[in-house]
This record gives C-alpha cells, structure tokens and sequence, in this order.
C-alpha cells in the first residue's frame, strides 16, 4: 500500500494483512485446493439376434407305405433380452415347391415333406403368406430352442430308392 505523508514523500506501508500474508509465504505449510465435476458415461444396447438349426432327418423310409413318417427338426435363436423376433421359413429349394408341399430332391426325382409349427400338424410354417405362420417370441439373452415338426405323407409309392434331401432358409426377423 502507498501513503503520501505531508512531506509528498512516498512510503511503503505493510498493512497488517500484507505483513501476515509476507510471513504465510515464509512460514507456512501450503495447502492443495480440490474441485469435482461428473464424467458421463453412455452405451445403447442394440438390438441383435443369431439363428443356428439342427437337421431334420426322417432316417430311412418305405415310399410304399401308406402311413405318414414324421420327425422333428430344431431352430435355436438367441436375441437380445426384449427383443421381439419372428421365424421364418422358405418353400425350400426343390422344384415347384410351395410351404405346404416341399420338395427333397435326389437328382431328378422328389420325395414330398411338410414342415409344421406344432406336432398336431395343422399350422404350416412358412413365411406367413400363403396359408403359413411364422414363429415368433422375444428375446430373453439365452438360446430360445424351437422345435421343428416335419412330416412325409404316406402312399408316395412313386419314389425311387435314393438319398433325397433339401435346404429350408431359416430367416429371423427383429
């Protein structure tokens, strides 16, 4: 601080405060000041989901039976807990076939087969079109196993001995 006197003659004064904060800087222990503030932190969990099949194999079958051969398949999708999905089936890839007659070939020749969504054998599975239903849950994060019901009606007594089979595409949608 600066105080002229009557003299006009300037002089340092140290205030008291001066003084003490002079003798702080000296003699005293220093202290560390702190201050905070929040980091965000985000993630957005999407949405996903797999698809894996086990086959479906009827084994070795009399074409000249009347009786159907029936046996079961299986689906296993895995999505996101929450997650809403559908199944569904293609016609397969035999010639002309349709969800309710599918086609397992052995070179030129067919052996008909169904695929279904329960074992009473009522509701086709398809794509939803076409008098077939889908498949659908939602997701819990686990594997949801789904069973698949194929049956091969009886009588076709047409068919050639031979090692017949075919490829159903599997599409899941979520």
């Amino acid at each position: 601080m600066t105080v002229f006197n009557s003299r006009n003659s300037v002089r340092t004064v140290l205030t008291a405060a001066g003084s003490a904060a002079l003798g702080f800087g000296l003699t005293g222990t220093a202290h560390a000041g702190t201050t905070s503030t929040d980091l965000s932190v985000e993630a957005n969990v999407t949405a996903n989901c797999t698809v894996s099949t086990s086959a479906l194999d009827f084994g070795d079958i009399d074409s000249r039976s009347a009786t159907a051969v029936t046996g079961t398949g299986g689906v296993s999708v895995t999505c996101t807990n929450g997650t809403s999905w559908t199944a569904a089936a293609d016609a397969g890839d035999g010639a002309s076939a349709t969800f309710a007659t599918r086609k397992m070939t052995s070179g030129a020749n067919t052996l008909n087969y169904s695929l279904y969504t329960t074992n009473g054998y009522g509701t086709v599975w398809g794509d939803g079109t076409s008098g077939s239903a889908t498949i659908g849950n939602t997701g819990s994060g686990s594997a949801q196993s789904i069973i698949v019901y194929g049956r091969i009606p009886g009588g076709q007594s047409g068919v050639p001995a031979g090692s017949y089979s075919d490829l159903v595409s599997v599409t899941i949608t979520y």
